[in-house]
C-alpha cells in the first residue's frame, strides 16, 4: 500500500478535526442554532462538490443512475448529515477531544465488524486476533487519554 493513502487518511483526520471546531463556531455565531450551521456548512459543501463534479465532467450519468442503486446506498448522506449535527451540538459540550476520541471508538468498532463480515460490499477483511488485540490497545489509549487526568485525579485524593 502506498505511504500516500496513509498520509490522506490522517489528513482526513486532521480535516474532521478543524471542521469540527469550525461548525462549532459557526453555530455559536448563528445564536447557538446548531441545525442551522450544520445545514449551512452542509450546503457549503454540496456546493463545492457540484462545482468539482461540473469541473471533473460526467455528472449526467452518474446522477442518471441514481435511481437504479438501492435506496439504503443514500443513508451515507444521512448519516453524515446527522454525524455533523451530533458534532456541533456535542463539542462545547463534552469538548473536542472527548468528541472525537469516542467517534474514534465507534469508528474502530464499526469498521471491524463491517471489515470482518465484508458488509455493504466491502471487501471481506476477517479480523485477526492481532488484529483485534491492537484496536483494544489504540481503545486503551483512547481511554487514558480521555479519562486518566480524572483517574489520576481519583486515584491521588
Amino acid at each position: 500500500m502506498s505511504i500516500f493513502y496513509y498520509l490522506l487518511a490522517i489528513s482526513a483526520g486532521l480535516g474532521i478535526t478543524l471542521q469540527t471546531t469550525l461548525n462549532a463556531q459557526l453555530a455559536k455565531g448563528v445564536g447557538g442554532d446548531s441545525v442551522a450551521a450544520a445545514l449551512f456548512s452542509f450546503t457549503a459543501g454540496a456546493v463545492c462538490l457540484g462545482l468539482f463534479s461540473l469541473m471533473r465532467g460526467g455528472i449526467a450519468s452518474s446522477l442518471a443512475a441514481i435511481p437504479a442503486q438501492p435506496w439504503w446506498s443514500l443513508l451515507g448522506g444521512v448519516i453524515g448529515a446527522s454525524a455533523l449535527l451530533s458534532y456541533v451540538v456535542l463539542a462545547p459540550k463534552i469538548g473536542l477531544s472527548a468528541l472525537l476520541g469516542l467517534a474514534i471508538t465507534g469508528q474502530i468498532i464499526s469498521s471491524l465488524f463491517i471489515d470482518h463480515l465484508g458488509l455493504t460490499g466491502t471487501v471481506e477483511r476477517p479480523v485477526s486476533l492481532i488484529k483485534l488485540c491492537g484496536s483494544i490497545v489504540m481503545l486503551l489509549g483512547l481511554a487514558i487519554a480521555l479519562f486518566g487526568d480524572r483517574l489520576s485525579a481519583y486515584l491521588s485524593s
